[in-house]
């Protein structure tokens, strides 16, 4: 096989030690291989940098294992061309891990250019990626206090949400306070309590308050209550720091929210995951390849059989597919149009990823060419 980099190098990182085998050489027969072990700690790193500079290396691979690569990476990456690989994709031959070590099989692999490279974003999408990803965190611990408390509420039999739509609502807000600090409400408490639209259901609301709360049960929701108000606390300060970190791409958060579905958070979600620089993936399809929103492709003896989609990128794609159920309330508007019609004949879930694929795709092509979305019309 041809040599394609002469002067190369494979990590084999673990969480204590990094194996690190260099192939020097401009063919197979005058090749000279050194292997090296290293400890993870960061005076270690540094050690490791000097080595591989002292032996000229150019280019770098290794395995994306868990959080391990990553202080690695970001030692290492201004000083040589790292590729980053899915493990999965340079599993050594069955029956030789014990004879030829992971370092240099990875290290072979990348000198004949036989290993394809992990998109890996630039420090400040990956700053945004923590942010947003910790944000849906907390986002999904608040609904859990959430659920919690409405929970307590039933087993004591206060009936408040088949009554109001959004139990934690400003008006839900105030008739739980007021419960958690008296213990009961009476009629004249909830009509102050509720908004002016809702005065005509005050006598039902008064009687679904009425319950067995008892000390233990008020215990449980103060509990909970205090939690949801420190989360909330701490996803406004995040989305403080979001927003100043997508100060410098404003322009393409203009674009983005163009689209029907996607709102601000959708698209720091969109930009965090795969940035703005759309050359890194060759086509749209690559790019739902990589989301996890296309098809499955299973072909033998002619037949087609299962198009499951394949394990991709979880956030963008659970944040599209938010997006394609946002758009489906939308029926005057093209996306939505196309979502009913698939959902008859599909289903609602494979629709919602047939919907997610395609604004994935139209938010390559805006990204790509800086243009906004525009609605078709029908003829």
């Amino acid at each position: 096989m041809e040599t394609l980099y002469k002067r190369c190098a494979g990590l084999d990182v673990h969480s204590e030690t990094i194996v690190a085998c260099v192939l020097l050489g401009d063919s197979e027969a005058d090749m000279e291989k050194e292997t090296e072990t290293f400890p993870t700690l960061t005076k270690d790193l540094f050690r490791l940098l000097k080595w591989l500079e002292e032996k000229g290396v150019t280019h770098i691979a290794m395995e994306s294992t868990g959080v391990y690569w990553k202080p690695v990476y970001n030692i290492l990456e201004d000083f040589f061309d790292i590729t980053l690989a899915n493990a999965q994709r340079i599993k050594n031959v069955p029956g030789r891990k014990t004879d030829v070590s992971d370092a240099e099989w990875i290290a072979k692999l990348l000198r004949h250019g036989l290993i394809e490279k992990s998109f890996v974003p630039p420090e400040d999408f990956r700053n945004l990626r923590d942010l947003t990803r910790l944000r849906k965190k907390w986002i999904g611990h608040m609904t859990s206090e959430k659920n919690r408390i409405q929970k307590v509420l039933e087993t004591s039999n206060i009936k408040l949400s088949t009554v109001i739509s959004d139990v934690f609502g400003v008006s839900g807000r105030k008739l739980l306070e007021q419960l958690m600090t008296e213990g009961y409400i009476d009629q004249e408490e909830v009509e102050k309590k509720i908004h002016g639209r809702m005065a005509h259901k005050k006598q039902l609301i008064a009687d679904s308050l009425f319950g067995t709360l008892n000390d233990h049960q008020l215990f449980l929701i103060k509990q909970s209550w205090m939690h949801i108000i420190y989360l909330e606390e701490l996803i406004s300060d995040i989305e403080k720091r979001i927003d100043k970190t997508l100060l410098n791409y404003q322009e393409e958060v203009q674009l983005l929210i163009t689209m029907p579905g996607i709102k601000k958070d959708t698209a720091a979600i969109i930009i965090a995951e795969i940035g703005v620089d759309m050359e890194q993936f060759p086509t749209s399809k690559h790019l739902a390849a990589w989301a996890g929103l296309s098809p499955g492709n299973y072909e033998s003896a002619g037949k087609r059989k299962s198009t499951r989609t394949l394990r991709g990128n979880p956030h963008i794609k659970s944040a599209l597919c938010e997006a394609a159920w946002a758009v489906s309330r939308s029926r005057n508007k093209r996306l939505g149009i196309k979502y009913w019609s698939l959902a008859a004949r599909r289903g609602k879930k494979k629709a919602l990823v047939a919907i997610g694929h395609r604004m994935l795709t139209i938010v390559y092509h805006m990204l790509q060419n800086k243009e906004p979305y525009h609605e078709l019309t029908s003829n």
